[in-house]
């Protein structure tokens, strides 16, 4: 009799349901943040002249038509590109705020700390990205939607300024990974940029200096990615029209 008893309480005790404090709740992943699209200041010494000079800029420089935001591309134009924005844009009172090696997080911080409304430019000139890829900091497609951050940033600061994207220039001398990330890239920027209620239009500037057997020649891009004087002459000529156009 005892061990008809034993034998029972121990399959009982088997199909008893647990509590509810011994069930375990699935683990979760919290979702991962976006660095493209995540606001950060530069923090490197020797850039923080240039970020708060830029800053001051935007803060402190009368009204202005066109403002240029960018990297150090962007930024060259006060450098190798000077005399061809001192001949097309200084006219215009155009105002540079490129700072090298920015990404697109960093220009999302300045447009936080420095909005552009009190500008009231007509015309707003953006070319980044290639450093989110060059230095590794986000894929692709989260340099698509870091682009696409700052573009709707730009709007919701001033919508009614033309805003003027461009396709982000080609790299490296020959073929190469990064080219094809740059070209997916673009053809999503272009493509959003057709519809009639964009906020803004792409230029595909950075076509041209790509040779038929798909080299980049040194006379534009010394290094393969910064432009020479004569790459400057030749983006000024070309984007000087869609300004005028936006101005008009």
């Amino acid at each position: 009799m005892n061990s008809i008893l034993l034998i029972v309480l121990a399959l009982c005790s088997c199909v008893m349901p647990q509590s509810p404090a011994s069930v375990q709740e699935p683990a979760t992943t919290p979702a991962t943040a976006n660095p493209a699209t995540t606001p950060v200041p530069r923090t490197e010494e020797g850039i923080l002249a240039r970020q708060d000079e830029v800053l001051k800029r935007a803060k402190e420089a009368p009204l202005c038509k066109v403002v240029f935001l960018g990297d150090s591309i962007t930024q060259g134009w006060e450098g190798t590109g000077r005399a061809a924005w001192n001949a097309t844009f200084a006219p215009l009172g155009a105002l540079n705020l490129g700072v090298s090696g920015d990404r697109t997080e960093h220009v999302l911080w300045r447009l936080r700390q420095a909005p552009l409304e009190r500008l009231e430019p007509k015309c707003v000139v953006l070319l980044i990205g290639t450093n989110n890829l060059g230095h590794g900091a986000s894929t692709g497609l989260q340099t698509l939607e870091g682009v696409q951050h700052v573009v709707a940033t730009i709007h919701a600061q001033v919508p009614s300024a033309t805003i003027l994207v461009h396709e982000i220039f080609p790299r490296g001398e020959t073929f190469n990974p990064m080219r094809g990330e740059i070209a997916q890239i673009n053809q999503v920027l272009r493509s959003q940029a057709r519809g009639k209620e964009a906020p803004y239009r792409t230029l595909a500037i950075g076509d041209q200096w790509v040779g038929a057997d798909g080299t980049i020649a040194s006379e534009i891009m010394p290094d393969f990615l910064h432009l020479s004087a004569t790459g400057y002459e030749q983006w000024a000529a070309d984007l000087a029209p869609a300004i005028e156009a936006a101005l008009r």
